[in-house]
């Protein structure tokens, strides 16, 4: 993508919504946009705002129709959006990192030997790239709690499977299109397993359900297959998780 084509709009949705996008597909320079865009919104709401909610390359911003217009708020988003497809202002720092233990390949990542061949790299290389990538929250959605995080190397821009995986198990580190989901439970996917961890992600008797938040700043740490196997069923659903504060 180049610098001129960032074109955002503002669309309505349903009663008391304003969607503002910057593309049509996970683009980075889009994704990056976004991550601007939404943290100067959180910092100063506009009049009426009451939920902002953000996906890969847009957002929904909700109002109070007895407090604004929906018009005045889709030309004041819309505004800045430009202005940041314009400027191209650098993302927000995270303020938070979590390192998360995971066993890559065997049976905890049996698509792993695939996922190397098609990035055009060895299983070890792989691994270390996933690891070592400075990777982000980019939103959550989809299900409770579940994280799409990225981005990867441009060498993991690598399409869906053709059909889906019946079941993968909760804490599945699945891979596609240069971005991470991890799932909190089992579920079907069309995305590539490399790995797992214990790190639940939704958990509803957990006094904070939902752990991750757009923006957080994530760490695969590689452990072996036994000490991930012990903290599958961890109680607190951390799995071993750290959380560290950045600013």
């Amino acid at each position: 993508m180049t610098e001129t084509d960032l074109n955002p709009e503002a669309l309505p949705a349903g009663p008391d919504g304003v969607l503002v996008r910057f593309a049509l597909t996970p683009d980075p320079a889009a994704m990056a946009a976004l991550e601007v865009l939404v943290a100067a919104l959180e910092a100063a709401p506009p009049e009426g705002v009451v939920e902002i909610a953000p996906a890969l390359v847009s957002v929904l911003v909700r109002f109070d129709p007895a407090r604004t217009r929906r018009a005045a708020l889709a030309r004041a988003v819309l505004a800045e959006a430009r202005r940041i497809a314009r400027e191209r202002p650098a993302p927000p720092a995270p303020k938070r990192r979590w390192t998360i233990p995971a066993a890559f390949g065997g049976r905890h990542g049996p698509q792993l030997a695939e996922l190397a061949e098609r990035a055009g790299m060895s299983e070890e290389a792989c691994v270390e790239a996933i690891c070592e990538a400075d990777l982000r929250v980019l939103t959550i959605g989809f299900a409770p709690g579940q994280p799409y995080i990225g981005l990867l190397p441009e060498a993991f821009d690598i399409p869906r499977l053709s059909e889906l995986t019946p079941q993968v198990p909760g804490g599945a580190i699945v891979v596609a299109v240069r971005q991470i989901v991890l799932f909190g439970a089992p579920s079907t996917t069309g995305w590539r397993q490399a790995g797992q961890c214990g790190f639940r992600t939704f958990m509803p008797a957990r006094s904070e359900p939902v752990l991750l938040q757009s923006g957080d700043a994530i760490r695969f740490e590689r452990a072996d297959a036994a000490e991930v196997e012990s903290l599958l069923d961890s109680a607190d659903g951390l799995g071993g998780a750290k959380l560290e504060t950045l600013t």
